[in-house]
C-alpha cells in the first residue's frame, strides 16, 4: 500500500492526572515490527479505504464492500485488536497512523468505532482522504467524568474478556452473543450480521481495543473538526436517536462541505440492515465532482 505522509503536528492522547485505568492501559500498547494492519482488496478503481467497527473485522459489511467494489478498489482494513491485526494494540491516533499507511491515499468509509479512526486519518494526514464517509461515528465524549465513566464501563467488558486477575476469560462467542442482543443494533439479519467472522476475533484483541481505543480513552476531536476540508459524509440510522444529534453536531462544526444522511427505519449499524440503500448513498456522494 500507499506510504500515508507525516502526521501534522498534534500531541499524543495522555493519561489524565491521577487516572491508573488510563496509565495502565498507555503501558498495554504493543506495535508489531511490521508497519500495515492486515487488509483484503478487491474491485478496480479509485481506491476506497474501509474500517469497520468493534467486534468485526474487514469482513463484516453485509454486503455493502461487494457493493462499491463494482466501480472502485476496495481496500476492506482489520483494526488494531481484531482479525488479522489482532496483535496491533494501539489507540486511535497511534492506530490512525496504521490505518493511513496501510490504506494510502483514497476515499475513506468508517462504521462506528471505525468511522473514529478515519476522523483520525483526515484530521492527521491532510490531503491523504479525498473524501470521508462516516457511519454512526463521533467525535468523542466532551466532559472528563463521562469519559472516565465510559472507561469504566470499557473495562468491565475488558475485564470479561481478558481478566487481569488470572480468572478464567469469557468465551469470544458468548460475549458476542450478548453484545448483538444490545437494543442499539436493532435487527440484524444473520446472514449479515458477520457472527460467524465476528468469533474468529480474540478475546485479548478485543480487550486491548476496548482498553486502548474506547470513546473514554480518546481525545475528544470536536474543537479540530472546523479544520477538515474535504467533503464529509454523515450517514446514521433513524432510530439511532443519540448517533443522528451526533451526526448534526458533526455537520455544524465541520461546516458547509459536510452533510448528513438518516437512513429511515435503520439502528446503530444501518450498513447491515440495509446495505443496498447505504451503498447507493455512498455511491453517489463518492461520485460527486469536488
Amino acid at each position: 500500500m500507499t506510504s500515508a505522509p507525516t502526521r501534522s503536528a498534534d500531541p499524543r492522547p495522555e493519561p489524565e492526572a491521577g487516572d491508573p485505568e488510563a496509565r495502565a492501559g498507555a503501558r498495554a500498547r504493543r506495535i508489531p515490527d511490521q508497519d500495515i494492519l492486515a487488509c483484503r482488496s478487491a474491485g478496480e478503481g479509485p481506491r476506497l479505504v474501509l474500517a469497520h467497527g468493534f467486534t468485526q473485522t474487514g469482513l463484516v459489511w453485509g454486503g455493502l464492500d461487494r457493493e462499491l467494489a463494482r466501480e472502485r478498489a476496495v481496500v476492506r482494513v482489520d483494526l488494531p485488536g481484531h482479525g488479522g491485526s489482532a496483535a496491533f494494540r494501539t489507540s486511535v491516533p497511534d492506530g490512525g497512523d496504521l490505518l493511513a499507511r496501510t490504506g494510502g491515499a483514497g476515499c475513506y468509509l468508517g462504521y462506528s468505532m471505525g468511522a473514529r479512526f478515519c476522523l483520525q486519518v483526515a484530521l492527521d494526514h491532510p490531503g491523504l482522504v479525498d473524501r470521508l464517509v462516516l457511519i454512526s461515528g463521533t467525535a468523542g465524549i466532551d466532559g472528563s467524568e463521562e469519559r472516565r465513566l465510559r472507561r469504566r464501563a470499557d473495562e468491565r467488558l475488558a475485564e470479561q474478556l481478558d481478566p487481569s486477575d488470572g480468572s478464567v476469560a469469557d468465551t469470544v462467542e458468548s460475549f458476542l452473543r450478548r453484545w448483538m442482543a444490545n437494543p442499539l443494533f436493532g435487527s440484524i439479519p444473520p446472514e449479515r450480521d458477520g457472527f460467524v467472522e465476528r468469533c474468529t476475533n480474540s478475546g485479548p484483541g478485543l480487550a486491548s481495543s476496548l482498553r486502548l481505543a474506547g470513546t473514554g480513552t480518546q481525545r475528544p476531536l470536536w474543537d479540530r473538526l472546523g479544520s477538515l476540508d474535504l467533503p464529509v459524509l454523515i450517514v446514521c440510522g433513524e432510530r439511532d436517536t443519540k448517533y443522528v444529534e451526533l451526526g448534526r453536531r458533526m455537520v455544524d462544526a465541520i461546516g458547509a462541505r459536510a452533510r448528513q444522511i438518516v437512513v429511515p427505519g435503520t439502528d446503530h449499524a444501518p450498513h447491515l440492515q440495509a446495505p443496498g440503500s447505504v451503498a447507493a448513498l455512498v455511491r453517489t456522494f463518492l461520485d460527486e465532482a469536488t
